[in-house]
């Protein structure tokens, strides 16, 4: 179904599929090949946490394009046992890691980064940006930001990265807004 789905995407135009994530199943990984050796017009992203063994089941597949994700909230930091510290230094090794291994653009997805602190949000996203990162991605892991705070909030992500930097919105509908919110991410500057 992933590699039907990838064929109809490709067909219609769309310029970037995310793939999948190979490490959650083997079926997973023989979609993610599949749709990797189909030669499609789009870029073909991968999927991954901020862990060696999730970019290395790309590298092995030859994945070009991965967003890397980690949770950047207190809350979700706190719920998975680890630190802003921690945090960091997975976001640098991961990005590193997929750069010194032919990655030719990586995303950073700060997850949850609606609900983050602002100072250490951005000071996230300039250690990923640092470690190669070529994008970021601001995300409502939750779907509580309405319209005015998303374009609010993208505005001020644009204004620490810079406007060479794309920045990506991602919302949930979780309060009926994802629309909403995508269309006020795209007027405080979102990129995609």
């Amino acid at each position: 179904q992933k590699y039907e789905i990838a064929m109809k995407l490709d067909e219609l135009g769309v310029s970037r599929i995310e793939s999948g994530f190979p490490r959650v199943s083997a079926d997973d990984t023989k979609a993610v090949k599949k749709i990797l050796e189909s030669n499609l017009s789009s870029e073909i992203w991968g999927f991954s946490r901020a862990v060696k063994a999730d970019l290395d089941a790309h590298i092995d597949l030859g994945t070009e394009y991965v967003l890397i994700e980690i949770s950047t909230s207190d809350l979700k930091i706190e719920a998975y046992g680890f630190t802003r510290e921690v945090v960091i230094q997975r976001v640098q090794d991961a990005i590193k890691h997929a750069k010194d291994n032919g990655m030719k653009k990586v995303n950073f997805f700060a997850v949850d980064s609606t609900r983050s602190d602002l100072s250490y949000l951005k000071d996230v996203y300039s250690h990923a940006l640092e470690a190669g990162a070529d994008e970021i991605s601001v995300v409502d892991t939750i779907g509580v930001c309405a319209p005015e705070a998303v374009e609010w909030l993208i505005g001020e992500v644009t204004s620490w990265v810079g406007s060479n930097v794309p920045v990506h919105w991602h919302g949930h509908n979780d309060f009926g807004l994802a629309t909403a919110a995508a269309v006020a991410a795209v007027r405080g500057g979102a990129s995609w």
